[in-house]
């Protein structure tokens, strides 16, 4: 038994079933938040930190983090820009041309976002005509949302927002819910929320990192304090039966290092495909339900930080520069847990312009241009955003061919 696995105190309370039995899985240390990019005049000021500890409930099965930060210190302003990624871009487009014609969406549709960002995926179903809603809690962000033409109110969604939202503009045919799922604290609320504003035949997609994928290959920089949960189908089963949803297909998804896509409806509404018990015997079978599955999790993390922090200050030792790319949430998970800073990363490269000139949450590496990395040419670059690491190797091909080298650390230490 690792020393990050034990019994959680009984001030454990499970945000969905409300279960007190709760097993510390890993404890990260105190984080700052990830997306909280300073400038640098904010080097002079306390920067907020909280810990950062992930359990599971033993009555339902899922996996949280312990301690809360107000979605409003986390969401208000935010720095996430989905259209600054090639592969999210694809993604929301064949998402959203499959979902026009699988469900038969028109004029007299209404699609509605949670979480729509910038209208990435929204705008797909603008230009086939379908009216939509994006639902932003970001003001930013809904902004530039705006500034596209795509209809976007900026509010947390939840019960009171969906009734809000049906009252005024009616209730949805189609849901979509993309990386949100995970960070809503209130996930009664939030489910209750779903609930209310589909239609009687309607259909809720979700989309979210696959907990199963996430422990079984140490993908720990998925978690930080915007991600509450870590689903796997197990645990959200019994949360939709309390709100008279049910999950009726699941597809798994390559995207972020693994993820799902389910498909809800009102209970009775649809007929449940196989694709449903098949993944929850899978899961039934790796022992999900039991805390064996999560034991050795925390001694993964901890060796693959060994590797990599072994690597990077063997390489430095020879007087080798280093640099890193993608000024990500995952990425400063990685970097505070591993301790990582400017004594051995000379800057972050990324593409969105939301982000340069800033400096990295809690290790304050500088971040730059991607067009630095051939003006500096580091001999090796640390792959912060993995998950997109073949987008990235080929955008950086001119920095490759001269010479450099992405160094990728999960879900192993490999250099590419």
């Amino acid at each position: 038994m690792g020393t990050n696995f034990c019994l959680m105190s009984t001030k454990f309370c499970c945000r969905a079933c409300a279960s007190p039995n709760g097993l510390l899985v890993l404890d990260l240390g105190t984080q700052p938040l990830a997306n909280n990019l300073l400038t640098p005049s904010d080097l002079g000021k306390p920067e907020p930190k909280f810990p950062l500890r992930v359990a599971v409930c033993t009555q339902c099965w899922l996996l949280q983090i312990t301690e809360i930060v107000p979605p409003v210190a986390l969401f208000s302003e935010y720095l996430y820009f989905s259209s600054f990624s090639d592969t999210l871009l694809g993604h929301a487009q064949d998402a959203a041309h499959r979902y026009l014609k699988e469900f038969a969406l028109g004029a007299g549709s209404f699609v509605v976002e949670i979480a729509s960002n910038d209208g990435y995926l929204l705008k797909n179903f603008q230009a086939a005509s379908v009216p939509c809603l994006g639902i932003e809690p970001a003001a930013n962000v809904a902004r530039v949302a705006q500034e596209k033409g795509i209809d976007t109110i900026s509010q947390f969604f939840g019960e009171e927002t969906a009734k809000e939202v049906a009252a005024t503009r009616g209730k949805a045919d189609l849901i979509l819910g993309n990386n949100v799922f995970a960070h809503a604290p209130a996930i009664n609320d939030f489910v209750a929320g779903l609930s209310h504003l589909l239609k009687p035949d309607g259909t809720i997609i979700l989309e979210f990192p696959y907990a199963a994928d996430l422990i079984e290959h140490a993908e720990f920089d998925t978690i930080y304090h915007e991600h509450v949960f870590y689903f796997t189908l197990t645990a959200l089963v019994p949360l939709f039966d309390r709100h008279q949803l049910s999950v009726f297909h699941v597809e798994r998804l390559p995207i972020h290092g693994g993820s799902l896509r389910l498909f809800l409806g009102h209970k009775g509404s649809r007929k449940q495909h196989t694709s449903v018990t098949e993944l929850l015997a899978n899961e039934y079978g790796k022992g999900i339900s039991s805390t064996g599955y999560y034991r050795g999790f925390a001694e993964r993390v901890t060796q693959l930080k060994k590797a990599l922090c072994e690597l990077l200050h063997h390489l430095k030792s020879e007087g080798r520069s280093i640099a890193a790319y993608g000024a990500s949430a995952k990425g400063s998970t990685l970097l505070n847990y591993y301790g990582l800073g400017c004594d051995v990363l000379d800057f972050v490269a990324d593409r969105s312009t939301y982000k340069q000139g800033r400096l990295t949450p809690g290790t304050h590496i500088p971040i730059v241009a991607p067009d630095q990395l051939l003006a500096r040419q580091p001999d090796y670059t640390l792959l912060l955003t993995w998950n997109f690491a073949e987008e990235i190797l080929a955008q950086q091909k001119a920095y490759r061919e001269r010479g450099g080298k992405f160094i990728v650390p999960v879900p192993k230490v490999a250099i590419r």
